[in-house]
């Protein structure tokens, strides 16, 4: 290491890493030194105990780990938290989330935005893959107050060929903005709520500009079954018929996806991989859900995700690795699956991966960005330790988490918010909310029918 100043010394503290093969360990009494943004080595406290830096942050009793991605979400939907509860979907979607959606103004979003991303600042979270409308607003935000973001412009086919159009524009007009931390996709809905016409399109539109895609596909069982009655196909089926598999595609969900599906996903020509989010499977109660160990098996990666706040009623990625945990011993009857480092490893390395930032993201390894989350371990219920990965787990929570550097910029120090201010939100969005959650004008942006 040189004499030379580093931007940011982070020391004292464990440090979770990764081995050639992609397998979590940790590293005790470490330090992470970070420069222009990125990580520059990680080593011994000792070895940078005078070490001159611009910043230095004492992190005894914490362990230092890359920030987690949530990897499907639809941020502006807190402002609809707790709006349509206890019901099945298809009553939640067409009679409450739809039509109030039809009321959403551009100023709706960016507020639903700000309060997401403090939300999510909080908790841990460094990256988010946000599909909504007016997503200007949303890359707005993302660009004030830190975060990084993978964006893309959702769409139906009822929009007509102006919806595919705007998506398009969006992915091509904010890509690589906010200093690079911004990344897009073209976002159709889902396969029955978009056209196969309208999806080859977007396969066509994805190769040509070299952008990925993401959308819903496979969400639950009862879409399988209608896909098979009225298409002939499952969902999957859909996407590999009109070229989205061969495109980079995240596809959210995926509870529905079958064991025939399986063969499709690993051949497809591009890059497939899924976002769990386990809490709004269970409050549905849908029967399956996203199948980690078979997708696991044929090296498609699965990267952990919260959903919107209207489903889920939070954006807590860390609620969703521990459930994601136990859903999977639950639903594979095996104990030994899924385990602690391995459920540390699809909210670090694939959730990157999923997002198409597997590059770049997480593993706190030199030359990587400093997207780093520090948690506190030392309150009573993190303590004692006897495995760490198990406490991170399990027994940490999202509060826990005391600093959040995305691109070595703090965006929270000590629990405290740094670029975002909630209260002025709040406020606005509370005088907003009447004319938002009204539903007497009888419209929908949309009709669920699977």
């Amino acid at each position: 290491m040189t004499p030379t100043d580093g931007d940011i010394v982070i020391t004292g503290c464990n440090v979770l890493v990764h081995d050639d093969q992609g397998r979590v360990g940790f590293r005790e009494d470490a330090a992470i030194v970070v420069r222009d943004g990125a990580v520059e080595a990680v080593t011994d406290a000792a070895e940078v105990a005078e070490r001159p830096a611009a910043e230095r942050i004492d992190a005894r009793g914490q362990v230092a780990m890359p920030g987690l991605v949530n990897c499907h979400t639809h941020a502006p939907m807190v402002a609809l938290r707790g709006i349509a509860e206890d019901l099945p979907l298809e009553e939640w979607f067409n009679d409450y989330v739809w039509p109030v959606e039809s009321n959403l103004t551009a100023r709706d979003v960016e507020l639903g935005a700000r309060l997401a991303c403090a939300e999510m600042i909080r908790a841990g979270v460094t990256c988010f893959a946000d599909h909504y409308f007016a997503m200007d607003a949303v890359a707005s935000v993302v660009a004030e107050c830190g975060l990084r973001a993978h964006l893309g412009e959702a769409f139906f086919s009822s929009h007509g060929p102006e919806g595919r159009e705007r998506s398009l524009e969006f992915a091509l007009r904010y890509r690589g903005a906010a200093d690079g931390r911004i990344t897009t996709a073209l976002a159709p809905h889902a396969p029955y709520t978009v056209t196969d016409a309208d999806l080859a399109a977007t396969a066509d539109l994805a190769r040509e500009h070299g952008l990925p895609v993401h959308l819903h596909a496979a969400e639950n069982r009862d879409q399988t079954r209608a896909s098979l009655d009225r298409h002939g196909v499952t969902p999957i089926g859909v996407l590999d018929r009109t070229g989205i598999l061969a495109t980079d595609v995240l596809v959210a969900h995926g509870t529905g996806i079958t064991d025939d599906d399986l063969p499709l996903l690993r051949d497809a020509p591009g890059r497939v991989a899924v976002a769990t989010a386990p809490r709004g499977y269970l409050k549905f109660a849908w029967p399956d859900t996203t199948p980690v160990r078979a997708l696991r098996e044929i090296g498609v990666p699965v990267g952990l995700a919260t959903d919107g706040a209207a489903s889920n009623n939070s954006l807590d990625v860390w609620e969703s690795m521990a459930l994601t945990a136990l859903v999977q011993k639950s639903t594979t009857g095996d104990p030994t699956w899924l385990t602690s480092r391995q459920a540390l490893h699809h909210a670090t390395l694939q959730s990157a991966a999923a997002v198409g930032l597997g590059d770049r993201l997480g593993t706190l390894a030199p030359g990587r960005r400093a997207d780093i989350v520090l948690v506190d371990l030392t309150g009573p219920h993190t303590q004692p330790v006897h495995d760490l990965a198990a406490t991170l787990v399990h027994s940490a929570r999202s509060f826990d988490v005391r600093t959040t550097m995305v691109d070595g910029r703090v965006l929270m120090r000590d629990r405290e918010l740094l670029t975002l201010d909630v209260a002025p939100v709040l406020e606005e969005l509370g005088g907003r909310l009447p004319g938002l959650v009204d539903r007497g004008h009888g419209r929908r942006i949309q009709e669920y029918d699977t």
